[in-house]
């Protein structure tokens, strides 16, 4: 995997001399040693995800200033905590003492830690082609309609079901959405967010289906609730936009938030384009077919998944709670 994020704003290359091509470009730290510990460092300082907004704390108003001023002091943070500078100093080579931990010790920490422990490759569907086991019946089905005719394999493709690329399904449009600095609100753009190509416009990175059955909600927004509707969002978008309610969507409490949440539905212009520009063609399929489906897909849940090699921790050197 060498691009991340379902704009793909983060890949690998050697653009800023620091390994990655970024939203930090050239002030993203050097020695991270995979695209996933990468990924790491940008919720860390994303206004809508973990920083907040200029003037709520210290980090949101350091993201302000530039991107990277910020990652030295969540460093701090964490080797002044006793015993996370300790488990540092043991595990890293190249930190002799806690002050020595930098926030590239961190994010590679972070990535090795996601790529040992979300492997998945026990599922069900896996058994099958090695000959330990036939898929149950419907799976079975559903399997035949993935890789014929409902399409599915166009671009869920390979050992992670992903062929990596971009592509615009018409998902129903609601906010929270990542904001660019000349859009009057927010909006998803997807990949020409990052590109800012006129054809990338609404083209979201096509996700692996390992363990999909577990990751509720669906789509890039989290706008379907089921598998069923984003199946049914793929064999049909238009039908299944024009069949979508706010709802549906598992937006956080945030009553301050909640009367500009849907606003962007009003706007005819921006629901015209994104109407328009589908990259998939409905398939017919009916009501059996679709559980067929679902089926398979929940096939793809590994047997391990949700018990995972290190387990889950009763408590953490930070003191903050085990959700």
């Amino acid at each position: 995997m060498t691009q991340l994020f379902y704009d793909g704003r983060l890949s690998v290359s050697g653009l800023y001399g620091n390994g990655f091509d970024s939203p930090a470009e050239e002030w993203l730290p050097k020695g991270l040693e995979t695209v996933v510990a990468a990924q790491a460092l940008f919720p860390l300082v994303a206004q809508f995800e973990m920083a907040g907004n200029p003037k709520e704390n210290e980090i949101a108003g350091t993201v302000h200033d530039r991107i990277d001023a910020a990652w030295p002091i969540l460093a701090k943070r964490v080797r002044t905590i006793p015993e996370y500078g300790r488990m540092f100093v043991q595990a890293f080579e190249t930190v002799h003492a806690p002050e020595d931990v930098t926030i590239v010790d961190i994010a590679n920490a972070i990535g090795a830690f996601v790529i040992s422990e979300w492997q998945s490759f026990d599922s069900p569907f896996d058994d099958w082609p090695a000959g330990r086991a036939a898929l149950p019946e419907a799976a079975e089905r559903g399997r035949v309609l993935f890789f014929g005719r409902a399409g599915c394999a166009g671009c869920h493709t390979g050992p992670l079901f992903t062929d990596r690329s971009f592509h615009a399904l018409g998902l129903p449009a609601f906010r929270p959405g990542r904001t660019r600095r000349f859009d009057p609100y927010a909006r998803d753009v997807g990949r020409m967010g990052d590109s800012d190509r006129l054809e990338d416009a609404y083209r979201f990175r096509t996700p692996s289906l390992r363990n999909v059955a577990l990751t509720a909600p669906y789509g890039h927004n989290g706008a379907w609730p089921t598998l069923d509707g984003m199946i049914r969002q793929h064999l049909d978008p238009a039908a299944a936009r024009a069949a979508w309610t706010p709802a549906m969507a598992r937006l956080p409490e945030a009553p301050w938030l909640a009367s500009t949440d849907f606003v962007i539905r009003q706007d005819r212009r921006e629901m015209a384009r994104q109407a328009a520009h589908v990259d998939i063609r409905p398939v017919e399929l009916d009501d059996d077919r679709v559980k067929d489906l679902v089926a398979f897909l929940q096939a793809l849940t590994g047997k391990s998944a949700k018990q995972r090699p290190l387990g889950r921790p009763k408590t953490v050197p930070s003191g903050l709670p085990v959700d």
